[in-house]
């Protein structure tokens, strides 16, 4: 049973009563006591709930006034601060997501990896390559390189297929939720980029990524080729 926290649900329940009319865009809230009493729930609840909706762009407190409805801005179809797996990038397209070939081999770390997942240079570690696809075009090609200790056994104890991401869930209890990126241009004469370069117009992103759990430990290192012409991202930067 998924049971969702307090604050959680007094942030549903205050997006609802916006949604249905009870508070417009524009009109400022009751205050704290009377909204808390409202809801039924303490003032701390109560305040970390406004706290998630003013980061989610939905009120705006203005101190010293009181809070108020604002319109959130359109979201942003593949945000930059916001992790998702290639899969997902890939449907939320409106493509059709699939795999050419899969490559999963042990060898030895090289200076990059080793120094990413804070291992030896030369420590075994376990790769995973694909090349996905969409509408059985190929559009990225994903290799990953596991670190030793966390991953363990995993692959060989277990046939993969699918998201990594929820692969990595479903048998090791382990969620993925942030990541380090930096976002280069691949040389044309790179073989991974190669891979991806079957119309002339074609042009490839390549994500260097260190994927971290919940308790900030490094689990996997990804060096992600990624077609521009297939995805766009995009980010949004706020003034302080």
């Amino acid at each position: 049973m998924n049971l969702m926290s307090k604050t959680a649900l007094i942030k549903q329940q205050l997006i609802q009563m916006i949604s249905e009319g009870t508070y417009r865009v524009g009109e400022r809230l009751p205050s704290e006591p009377e909204m808390s009493k409202t809801l039924g729930v303490s003032r701390e609840t109560f305040r970390d709930a406004v706290k998630q909706m003013e980061l989610e762009g939905r009120l705006l407190v203005k101190h010293g006034v009181g809070t108020f409805v604002i319109q959130p801005l359109p979201g942003i179809p593949s945000s930059l601060d916001r992790l998702s797996s290639t899969g997902e990038m890939i449907r939320s397209a409106g493509l059709e997501e699939g795999e050419s070939r899969i490559s999963l081999q042990k060898l030895e770390s090289s200076r990059e990896v080793a120094q990413k997942l804070g291992i030896k240079t030369g420590d075994p570690v376990m790769m995973l390559e694909r090349i996905r696809t969409a509408d059985g075009e190929p559009v990225a090609v994903t290799i990953n390189y596991f670190h030793p200790q966390r991953v363990g056994d995993l692959f060989e104890r277990f046939d993969f297929s699918g998201s990594l991401l929820e692969f990595l869930e479903l048998h090791l209890s382990i969620r993925i939720v942030k990541s380090d990126t930096e976002i280069t241009v691949p040389l044309h004469v790179d073989r991974n980029c190669q891979k991806l370069l079957i119309h002339p117009a074609t042009t490839v992103l390549l994500f260097k990524q260190l994927h971290y759990d919940e308790e900030h430990q490094a689990i996997f290192y990804s060096t992600d080729y990624m077609r521009n012409d297939v995805f766009t991202f995009q980010i949004r930067r706020t003034r302080n």
